[in-house]
Order: structure tokens, then C-alpha cells, then sequence
């Protein structure tokens, strides 16, 4: 690993790391630094209609999304940790909240993504969103407890990560404006592997090809001419959530 990198991706739903944050899982592993996903729940209520459709059981559409967040995550060299909370809807508990701030201060990441606060089109996205920048602010704080009772360490308290909010399916009504566009050409074979891990939602997979392919003709747009991207480059959007601390504007 690359020092103590570490990107940490909270999403809703076991697809929502593939579609929209895939490339930069990826990249962060191509540089030699840790990935980890942090899948609040299977998708199984919301997410899962073709296995319902084919009469599975509520076990079994978990068991089955479970397995195709494994199988993504691994194309992307990625950890991926599953928290059952529970989807459509998909809700903040106490629970829930002390075990993302117990992540935090364990894996202390200097990158966290994770969803836009608003998607008018999915009832989690939203809530996920809040849930896990609500958990980033309690980890910073020396006074709030683990998950046993304990108290943080002062090595425990959590630092302070740039928050990425990855793009919504349909950006164009969900307030997304991004101000963050990321070259994942070399890595896209990967996520082109992940997405294609995920059988229940299969359908997806040319929407975010194409969408690969816009985003990366934006990214060229906007390199200006030395940066050097591929012609067939691919991106993917974000945006930040807190200012970047920098001493050079470039």
C-alpha cells in the first residue's frame, strides 16, 4: 500500500459503487493505496426486481447481491463491508451511525465518497449521503464514543477527508453540478469487469458506458491542451463538498 491512503466509498446499495464511483475505487488501487466499500444495505427491497420477478426469497435476492458486490468489488481490487441496514427505506439509527463512526476511525481514510444529497428518483440515495457525512463529523469528535462505550484515542479521532459526491442517475434533475472530472481511462477495463458483476441490474451497464464516454469528451474539454488524455477518454463527475485547501491554483 501507498502510505496510509485510504478511499472510503459509502453507498445505499451494493450497484451504486459500481455505476458511479468504480474509476476512482479503481485508481486508488492501480496507485498502490487501499479501497474499501461500505454497502449500508443489498439493494434487496428497492434494487432487486428481476430476482423477485424470478420468485426468489428475501434471503436469497440478498444472498445474490451480496455476491455480485463481492465479485464487483474484487474487479475493482477493493474491500467491500456490508452493514444490513435495511433498503426502501433506507433509515438512520443509532446503530448504524455508531458503526460508520467506528469505520472512520479505524480505517482513517483521506478520501470518502459517497451520494449527492438529493435524488429525487431513489428514496436511500439521499439519506446514505447525509448518513455517512453525519458519521464523518461525529468520528472528528474526541467527545463522542465507539460503538463499545470507549472514547477514541487521540490517534482515533478522525482527521478531517474531502468529501466526493459521486453522480446521480439522472443528474439533471437531482441538483448535480459537477465541479470535479476524473480520468479513469486507465482503469475503465476494470470497471466495464465490475459493472458487468452486476446481473441484477445488468440493465445498466450500456447507460453507464455511455456516460463513461460523455463525461471523459468533458474531461478533454476542459484539460486544456497539455494535460494529454487518451482520445478515448473516459471520466467520471463529482463534487465536492468542502473547499480544497491548496497553495497553488491550478
Amino acid at each position: 500500500m501507498s502510505g496510509s491512503q485510504t478511499t472510503l466509498a459509502i453507498t445505499a446499495h451494493p450497484g451504486d459503487f459500481v455505476w458511479r464511483a468504480g474509476g476512482a475505487l479503481a485508481l486508488a488501487v492501480s496507485r498502490g493505496e487501499r479501497a474499501l466499500v461500505a454497502c449500508l444495505s443489498f439493494g434487496e427491497q428497492g434494487e432487486s426486481a428481476s430476482q423477485w420477478l424470478a420468485g426468489k426469497t428475501l434471503d436469497e435476492v440478498k444472498a445474490v447481491r451480496r455476491a455480485e458486490g463481492e465479485a464487483a468489488a474484487a474487479a475493482l481490487g477493493a474491500e467491500i463491508r456490508f452493514f444490513d441496514a435495511g433498503d426502501y427505506p433506507l433509515e438512520e439509527t443509532p446503530q448504524l451511525l455508531s458503526s460508520l463512526v467506528d469505520l472512520y476511525r479505524e480505517l482513517q481514510p483521506t478520501v470518502v465518497l459517497t451520494h449527492a444529497p438529493f435524488d429525487p428518483y431513489n428514496t436511500d440515495h439521499g439519506p446514505a449521503g447525509d448518513i455517512a457525512r453525519k458519521a464523518r463529523i461525529l468520528a472528528q469528535a474526541a467527545g463522542v464514543p465507539n460503538s463499545d462505550r470507549s472514547l477514541p484515542t487521540k490517534d482515533g479521532v478522525l482527521a478531517a477527508p474531502p468529501v466526493f459526491c459521486f453522480e446521480p442517475h439522472q443528474s439533471e434533475v437531482s441538483l448535480f453540478k459537477p465541479d470535479v472530472l476524473l480520468d479513469i481511462s486507465p482503469v475503465w477495463d476494470k470497471k466495464v469487469a465490475a459493472m458487468n458483476a452486476m446481473g441484477a441490474q445488468g440493465h445498466l451497464v450500456d447507460y453507464y458506458t455511455d456516460l463513461g464516454k460523455r463525461r471523459g469528451s468533458q474531461a478533454k474539454r476542459n484539460s486544456g491542451l497539455n494535460l494529454g488524455l487518451p482520445s478515448n477518454t473516459f471520466g467520471e463527475a463529482y463534487m465536492r463538498v468542502y473547499p480544497q485547501v491548496t497553495d497553488r491554483l491550478d
